[in-house]
C-alpha cells in the first residue's frame, strides 16, 4: 500500500512553520526529498504481502523481549560488579556516562536509520551489544567494566531508538501509542524470570555477575537476527522489483545526508564534568548555529526549536526521568543493604514501576485510540508521579515494610504509564513520517539527558553525604573500616541484622534516598505544570500526520490527517 500521497493529492500546510495551535505555530513537511531509509520502509510495505506484517510484528516481539531481559539483568549485576571491585558508588558514575552516550547517540542513529536503512543500522546496534558482553564478561577492573558498559550504551540505545522507530513505521499515528506501549509488555514476564536469575547466577555456588553478563554475547544476536533478517530480506525483495533504485552515495553525500558536522557538535555539546562544560556550551551555540544555516540535511532541524509542543515534549521528558533515575540510582542497593531482600526480592522490586507502566500504558493507549486524543491522561500522570514521589519520602524508610516499599513503585508505575509514551507521540505528531525517527530520537535523547542528571545528582548525593551519614547515626560504633566497607560494596561488610551497626546503617541508607527523593518532588512538579501547557491534538488514521489511511492500499485521504494541514483540533 502507497503510504504518500502525490503531493499534488495532499493538503500540506504551507507555512514554514505550520499549523496555527492556539497561537503557536506547528510543522509542515519539509520540501526535501524522501530519505533512502524511509523510501525502503515504505517499499517494503508494498512487498511484503498477507503475511509480512505479522513476520515483522513477532521479529521484534522476539528482539524486545531479550532486550527487556538484558535491561533488567544488567541493572542488577552492576551492582554486584561495582561491590567486586569495591565501588558501589561508581554505580552513579556509569549510569552519567551510560545515559549521556544514550543521548548523543540517539540522534545519529535516528539519522543513520534514514540514510542507508533500519536493517543494517540495527545490525550496527547488536555488535555493539556483543562487543559489550565480552568486555564486561572478561574484565578485572572497574575501568574495564565501565568501558564495556559504555559499548553496551550504543547497541542499547540504538536498540532502544530501532525499536521504537521500527513500531512507528508500522503503525498509524492513532494506534502509536497503544503499538509503543505494547513494546512494553515483556516487562509482564522478564522481571519476575530475571529474579530468579539473579538469585542464582549471584548464588555463592552460582555461575557469579560475569557469566551472566558473557552468556548474552550469544542471545542478543541470536534474537535479533529475526528482526535483521527480515528487514534486509523485504528490502531485497523489493530492490529485485524494482520499487527501491540503488544509488552510489559519495563520501560527501553521505557525510551530507548523516549531518556529520551536527552529529559532532551534538556530541561536544552535553559536557558532563566541569573542565567540559564552557566547551559544552559554546558547541551547543554552534549546533544551532551549524543546524539553521549550514547543514543540508540537518539531524535537529533548527525549526523544532519553534514548536512549543516539541520543546515541552521534551522538556517533560528530561524532568520526568532526572525524578525517576535518581531515584533509582541507589534503589537496588537500599533494598538489599537495608530491608534486607534477597537478589530476587530487591529485582521484583525495581521493576514493579516498569511492570506497572507496562499495563498502565496498554490501558492508556486504548483510551487514546478511543478518543483520538491524549492531554489529559498526560495531565493525569504527570499528577500521579507528583503524588507518588510525595509518599515515597514517608516510605523509603528504614521502618517501612515491604507492602509500602512495593505499594510506592506501583503508584510511580501508573504515572509513568500514562507519561512516558504519550510526549513521544505529541512530538511525533508536529513532524511528517520522513522525519519521525529524528523527533522521537529528539525527545528520548532529552529523557537521557534528565536520567543523567538524575543519576549524577544520585551520586553526588551518596558520595558526599553518606559518609557522614554513617558517622552522625553510627556515632561511638563508627570505625573507618566499616564506613569504608558499607560505602563500597553491598556483599561485605555489612553488620548482622539486630544489631546497633546495622540499625544506624539503615536509618543513615535511608536519609540518602530521602534526600534524592526531594530532588525528583521538586522536578515532578515542574512536569506537572508543562503538561497543562501540550496541546490535545486529534490522531488520524495515518502513519503520517499529513500522510494517507494506514489502512489503505490507496492514497486515500484521512479527513483528520487534512484537518491538521489546515487547522489541528485542539482542547486545552
Amino acid at each position: 500500500m502507497e503510504l504518500h500521497a502525490r503531493k499534488s493529492d495532499m493538503k500540506v500546510p504551507e507555512v514554514s512553520m505550520g499549523v496555527e495551535v492556539d497561537g503557536q505555530h506547528d510543522l509542515a513537511r519539509n520540501e526535501m526529498n524522501t530519505p533512502k531509509g524511509i523510501n525502503r520502509v515504505e517499499a517494503m510495505r508494498l512487498v511484503w504481502g498477507k503475511h509480512g506484517l505479522k513476520v515483522m510484528w513477532i521479529s521484534i516481539a522476539m528482539a524486545l523481549t531479550v532486550y527487556q531481559f538484558d535491561n533488567a539483568l544488567m541493572y542488577n549485576y552492576v551492582n554486584y560488579a561495582t561491590s567486586t571491585f569495591n565501588n558501589v558508588a561508581g554505580i552513579s558514575t556509569i549510569g552519567v556516562a551510560s545515559n549521556i552516550i544514550f543521548a548523543v547517540v540517539k540522534p545519529p542513529i535516528a539519522k543513520l536509520s534514514n540514510v542507508i536503512g533500519r536493517g543494517e543500522v540495527y545490525a550496527i546496534c547488536v555488535g555493539f551489544y556483543a562487543l559489550s558482553y565480552i568486555l564486561r564478561a572478561s574484565c578485572n577492573s572497574f575501568g574495564t567494566y565501565a568501558g564495556g558498559t559504555m559499548f553496551a550504551s550504543v547497541g542499547q540505545t540504538g536498540a532502544n531508538m530501532m525499536n521504537d522507530v521500527i513500531i512507528s513505521d508500522i503503525s498509524s499515528m492513532r494506534w502509536r501509542a497503544l503499538a509503543l506501549s505494547a513494546s512494553f509488555i515483556p516487562c509482564f514476564i522478564t522481571p519476575w524470570i530475571s529474579g530468579f536469575i539473579v538469585e542464582d547466577v549471584v548464588a555463592v555456588d552460582g555461575i557469579g555477575w560475569s557469566w551472566g553478563i558473557g552468556m548474552f554475547a550469544l542471545i542478543m544476536p541470536f534474537a535479533a537476527s529475526f528482526i535483521v533478517g527480515s528487514l534486509l530480506y523485504y528490502q531485497r525483495k523489493a530492490r529485485k522489483q524494482g520499487l527501491v533504485v540503488t544509488e552510489r552515495m559519495t563520501v560527501y553525500e553521505f557525510c551530507s545526508q548523516l549531518d556529520l558536522g551536527g552529529s559532532v557538535l551534538l556530541g561536544w555539546s552535553t559536557g558532563w564534568i566541569v573542565a567540559l562544560i564552557v566547551l559544552g556550551a559554546a558547541t551547543l551555540v554552534g549546533l544551532a548555529f551549524y543546524e539553521s544555516w549550514l547543514a543540508r540535511h540537518p539531524i535537529l532541524p533548527a525549526r523544532y526549536m519553534k514548536s512549543a509542543t516539541i520543546v515541552l515534549c521534551c522538556l517533560v521528558a528530561a524532568f520526568d526521568n532526572l525524578g525517576f533515575q535518581g531515584t533509582h540510582t541507589y534503589l537496588y542497593a537500599w533494598a538489599v543493604t537495608v530491608q534486607n531482600m534477597s537478589a530476587r526480592t530487591a529485582t521484583f522490586l525495581t521493576y514493579t514501576n516498569g511492570v506497572t507502566q507496562a499495563v498502565v500504558g496498554l490501558i492508556g493507549g486504548w483510551v487514546i485510540y478511543k478518543v483520538r486524543g491524549y492531554k489529559w491522561l498526560l495531565v493525569a500522570g504527570s499528577a500521579i508521579k507528583l503524588i507518588g514521589y510525595g509518599v515515597m519520602i514517608r516510605l523509603r524508610g528504614a521502618d517501612n515494610s515491604w507492602a509500602e516499599v512495593f505499594v510506592v513503585q506501583g503508584i510511580q508505575g501508573i504515572g509513568s504509564g500514562l507519561l512516558e509514551i504519550i510526549v513521544i507521540v505529541a512530538a511525533q505528531m508536529m513532524v511528517p513520517h520522513a522525519e519521525m525517527p529524528q523527533v522521537t530520537a529528539l525527545v528520548l535523547l532529552a529523557s537521557f539527558i534528565g536520567a543523567s542528571i538524575g543519576q549524577a545528582i544520585a551520586g553526588g548525593i551518596y558520595t558526599g553525604l553518606f559518609k557522614e551519614a554513617l558517622n552522625h547515626h553510627l556515632g561511638s560504633l563508627a570505625t573507618p573500616k566499616l564506613v569504608d566497607s558499607v560505602f563500597g560494596s553491598i556483599t561485605s561488610g555489612v553488620p548482622a541484622e539486630g544489631t546497633a551497626q546495622k540499625r544506624a546503617i539503615n536509618l543513615a541508607y535511608s536519609d540518602i534516598l530521602r534526600y534524592i527523593t526531594w530532588v525528583a518532588v521538586g522536578t515532578s512538579a515542574v512536569v506537572f505544570i508543562m503538561t497543562l501547557f501540550i496541546p490535545n491534538v486529534r490522531l488520524p488514521d495515518t502513519i503520517d500526520p499529513f500522510g494517507v489511511r494506514a489502512d489503505s492500499s490507496e492514497a486515500k485521504k484521512d479527513p483528520d490527517a487534512e484537518a491538521i494541514g489546515s487547522k489541528v483540533s485542539t482542547s486545552l
